[in-house]
């Protein structure tokens, strides 16, 4: 067979056997007991295919700025103007926008970037009583795994803005910060912005109790940026070594 013909088929094999896994049960489906999809031996196929569809769409954009933040964020609430504030300077400054795709804070970051002409992508997750992904994405790709969504995070960013969130944008502030510390990914910014009310008590909490307790060095926790304009945001990135 000739090579030409041999990489055609196998990327419409490929492609078939990706779009058949990613199209799997919805998390609230009966599952039935002759379901081999089910042991873990086979899930494990559907784990790579959600790794290869994500570095296939996601390779295709520069690297971008990833911003976390509350989905119960609300439309009347100032975090969600600060949140199109921010953006509509990220996409000003030349950078895509990365989101959770949700609503809230996620969509007003995204509102605010296509506002301002930027790229807007959307990394969704499944979820039994998730929302549908906001209107302003540009791109949309949804996981199943929270494992495989964090590593598109961390691989097409080159940069973290933490915005207040719950518990899983404390999840990804926490996960972040320690993959640079064990130098398993190279530093990145990790920048926290929004209310002094929001953030004192918790950086207070990790000065006194790591820190001071010698759980954490005063360096490592130098890892995490405090800004509180939108200058002082994209004066970080700017700092990314991450190209």
């Amino acid at each position: 067979m000739a090579p030409a013909l041999s990489c055609c088929l196998l990327r419409a094999t490929r492609s078939h056997i990706i779009l058949n896994l990613l199209k799997g049960r919805s998390l609230g489906d009966p599952v039935s007991s002759d379901d081999f999809t089910t042991e873990d031996t086979w899930r494990v196929f559907r784990i790579m295919a959600e790794f290869v569809e994500g570095f296939e769409t996601l390779s295709r954009i520069p690297k971008a700025v990833t911003v976390f933040g509350s989905a119960r964020t609300r439309p009347d609430d100032p975090e969600y103007r600060q949140a199109e504030e921010l953006g509509r300077a990220l996409a000003g400054a030349g950078h895509a926008v990365i989101t959770g795709g949700g609503p809230g804070t996620m969509e007003a970051v995204s509102k605010g970037a296509r506002e301002a002409g930027g790229e807007a992508i959307g990394v969704c997750i499944e979820l039994p009583f998730e929302e549908k992904p906001n209107a302003y994405l540009s791109r949309v790709i949804s996981f199943r795994y929270f494992f495989v969504r964090k590593v598109m995070f961390v691989k097409y960013s080159r940069a973290f803005v933490i915005l207040p969130g719950g518990f899983g944008t404390l999840d990804e502030l926490f996960e972040s910060i320690t993959l640079i510390q064990t130098k398993k990914v190279p530093p990145f910014p990790v920048v926290l912005v929004g209310e002094d009310a929001y953030w004192d008590g918790l950086l207070a909490w990790l000065r006194s109790a790591l820190v001071d307790g010698g759980k954490v060095s005063a360096e490592e926790l130098s890892i995490v940026k405090r800004a509180r304009t939108v200058a002082e945001v994209l004066s970080f990135i700017a700092q990314s070594p991450v190209i």
